[in-house]
């Protein structure tokens, strides 16, 4: 029998995102498995990527900004070669310049080269509005989009294994490369420009063939469930026991709750920083950080 949450449940969801839905497609469906249109995503990931997908249900969905979500962790699949417009597998081949015989010193420098902070130009196909108008659509529509660089944190890029082999092309077999790679980074990294970027280094071009994150901040793939499993069992994680995984905790006596149902100034309440203040029966009331020695809220989240 289909276990279904409390409609009044809010919490969050960790999904394995399949390949060929939109992050927005899988929203649609919790939002039909949890009967309650608040449900919302954080880090979005493209179709053709698979893995962790944190959805927030119900009061959850405004916790989602404030979780520490900034690091995330991917296997890709980097092939040498050939570059394409989109820097991924789904995209119209641009340039088909082969990738034989490559240099292994060569690539270990351009990886490291890659590696650290870096400015990174976003891939033109991506959710980067410009003018109004989301950049991928600009692309699609024909126009021409530079986006502007931007600094970002590749904080590991490694090269797991590596494949020489050849491909059929319209001219015929061609030398490819494939990488199967490791890249943990922050928060608004390509991980398709990064293998764009690697094959401009190495002169073969480069674009993504596969891509999944298996960690976003806390939330790992060894906990995530396919869609197929939360149609069985919608698995959540209560917005209590979620605050409590998440931040630094203090639970308050009965006139202190009272004072921040209200987001009222704790005074005298020494926090270290962002702080999930709890009810005495448990329940989490707010998010407070410290200021002049007092707590002040960030966000409240009492119905």
């Amino acid at each position: 029998m289909t276990r279904r949450p409390d409609p009044a449940v809010s919490g969050v969801v960790v999904v394995d995102k399949p390949a060929g839905l939109t992050s927005h497609q899988v929203v649609g469906r919790v939002r039909q498995l949890a009967g309650t249109r608040k449900v919302g995503h954080a880090g979005t990931l493209d179709p053709m990527a698979t893995g962790v997908l944190v959805i927030g249900i119900e009061r959850a969905t405004r916790l989602l900004g404030h979780l520490a979500l900034d690091e995330k962790q991917y296997r890709a699949t980097v092939r040498l070669g050939i570059s394409t417009v989109t820097d991924d597998a789904e995209g119209a081949t641009v340039h088909s310049v082969g990738a034989a015989d490559l240099d292994p010193n060569a690539l270990r420098q351009q990886v490291a080269a890659l590696t650290g902070e870096i400015d990174q130009v976003p891939s033109a196909v991506s959710a980067i509005k410009v003018d109004g108008v989301r950049s991928y659509a600009k692309v699609r529509s024909g126009q021409q989009v530079q986006l502007a660089a931007r600094q970002v944190t590749v904080s590991r890029f490694e090269v797991l294994a590596r494949s020489d082999h050849r491909v059929p092309t319209e001219s015929g077999d061609l030398p490819v490369v494939d990488l199967e790679v490791e890249v943990t980074c922050s928060s608004g990294t390509y991980v398709r420009a990064l293998a764009r970027d690697l094959g401009t280094a190495l002169g073969t071009g480069g674009h993504l063939t596969s891509l999944r994150r298996v960690r976003s901040g806390n939330f790992d793939v060894a906990h995530a469930r396919t869609l197929e499993q939360l149609e069985d069992d919608l698995e959540v994680t209560g917005i209590d026991d979620l605050a409590r995984q998440e931040f630094p905790a203090v639970d308050l006596d009965d006139a202190s709750a009272a004072w921040v149902r209200n987001g009222r100034r704790l005074p005298d309440l020494r926090l270290t920083g962002l702080t999930a203040l709890f009810a005495p029966d448990g329940r989490f009331l707010a998010l407070y950080r410290p200021a002049d020695g007092d707590a002040v809220p960030e966000a409240v989240f009492v119905p």
